[in-house]
């Protein structure tokens, strides 16, 4: 019995120890889960609540946090006070997490049925030809875009002149992602070498 007191109060004295999210930086970089376990009890649904702002998707929002927690678990020992507070660090970590997934292709999930239905029904393709036509005709970037098979030249121009996503370009044209993402890449290098 005593030694279960005995853990107790130790357990109590680590808890006392993580008042604040710089104690609990120092300690996950020494490697006590005590450390991220504070954290996680003291800010886990308020970084939720800034992933999902950003991601829109609940599902998504939890795992930028998972992945969040294991970058903090793994960097904890990277923050410097005197750059900032341990919390702005952490929420960095996470709000960073979740800009890089929309980054990496996983936004095609977040357009809304109604922004979907706009890019089926050719809402902005007049802004694209529009755009277009607008270039000088002797322009090397109108001459290299001309090279271009019509759709690769239309997926350029809808994801640098209009700013879609990959995902918006793939549902407006009916595309695969990967096919989307692979053609504005290929597209991309093609321009590049001929503007070289």
């Amino acid at each position: 019995m005593k030694m279960v007191m005995e853990g107790e109060a130790s357990q109590n004295a680590g808890h006392m120890l993580m008042d604040s999210l710089e104690t609990a930086l120092a300690a996950c970089a020494r490697g006590e889960r005590a450390g991220l376990r504070h954290i996680y009890e003291t800010e886990a649904p308020r970084l939720l609540a800034v992933a999902e702002r950003i991601l829109r998707r609940r599902e998504l929002a939890e795992e930028a946090v998972q992945d969040g927690f294991i970058q903090i678990w793994s960097r904890a020992d990277q923050y410097e006070p005197g750059r900032g507070s341990a919390r702005g660090w952490i929420y960095a970590v996470v709000r960073n997490r979740s800009l890089n997934m929309l980054r990496d292709g996983r936004r095609e999930d977040l357009v809304s049925d109604d922004r979907m239905e706009a890019l089926q029904d050719g809402g902005q393709l007049e802004e694209l030809l529009a755009s277009w036509h607008r270039l000088d005709r002797d322009s090397r970037l109108r001459e290299c875009l001309a090279q271009l098979d019509e759709i690769r030249r239309r997926s350029i121009l809808m994801a640098y002149v209009c700013g879609y996503t990959h995902g918006e370009i793939a549902g407006r044209l009916k595309l695969p992602l990967g096919t989307a993402k692979s053609w504005i890449r290929r597209g991309l290098s093609a321009l590049r070498e001929c503007m070289a």
